[in-house]
């Protein structure tokens, strides 16, 4: 029942090239910081990525794209990513855009084993090429299949060595989906504490869903665009 690893690099062993990595987080909010350097340092090649965005150049999931690991993206924005451009117009990385709210649906119908969805978001438009529509109701909608990965790595704020985890205020995001869809998660927590510490009412996903729970160290925690107000007179 213990699933806590000594260290993010022996966390993400086995993640092998050519992977689908789900990766927690939104921007750089959230973001399982010490496993994504780790993914940096093992070198992994010819990824997968399914999040909501890339980062920035030089942080979060940026580091990836920047030092040549990944081959595909999936997800919503890609905007603060100068390299992600460069390399999607000079034809070096796959992309799949998918509207927000219809790719967190996918990934947590990937993690409750639902193989696939109707929505209305995107009917009419590029997104819907090549897709089953139907009409219900007069409306037409868009078939969305499912999203799963081979690894998910995930954000937590508090953990037990037993899997559960509690995520804090806007890092919640996307990480609870993505726990679910992967079918090895792996969890990086601020705080790692003993079974019994956590309130059961709290937990926002169950140790069900985690196979491996690291302490991270040394967060970072940047920001991509830092506004503040000016002093009042």
């Amino acid at each position: 029942m213990d699933k806590t690893v000594a260290s993010a690099d022996d966390a993400i062993h086995d993640l092998a090239d050519g992977a689908t990595l789900m990766a927690g987080g939104f921007g750089l909010c959230g973001i399982p910081e010490n496993l994504i350097a780790a993914i940096r340092r093992r070198g992994t090649r010819n990824l997968t990525i399914i999040s909501n965005n890339c980062g920035i150049d030089t942080k979060g999931l940026g580091i990836l794209l920047a030092n040549g690991q990944v081959r595909k993206m999936i997800a919503s924005y890609v905007g603060e990513n100068k390299t992600f451009e460069r390399l999607f117009l000079d034809g070096k990385l796959d992309v799949e855009l998918v509207p927000q709210g219809t790719l967190a649906e996918r990934i947590r119908a990937g993690g409750a084993g639902i193989p696939a969805f109707y929505t209305a978001t995107g009917f009419g438009t590029l997104v819907a090429e090549g897709k089953e529509t139907r009409d219900f109701g007069g409306r037409m909608y868009v078939l969305e299949r499912a999203l799963t990965a081979d690894m998910a790595i995930v954000k937590a704020w508090k953990g037990d060595r037993f899997g559960n985890l509690v995520y804090r205020k806007t890092t919640r995001n996307f990480n609870p989906m993505v726990a679910a869809a992967g079918r090895l998660t792996i969890a990086e927590v601020e705080h790692l504490v003993e079974p019994g510490q956590l309130d059961p009412d709290q937990i926002h996903t169950p140790g069900i869903y985690v196979q491996r729970i690291v302490q991270g160290a040394a967060f970072e925690k940047p920001i991509e665009q830092r506004t503040v107000r000016k002093r009042s007179a």
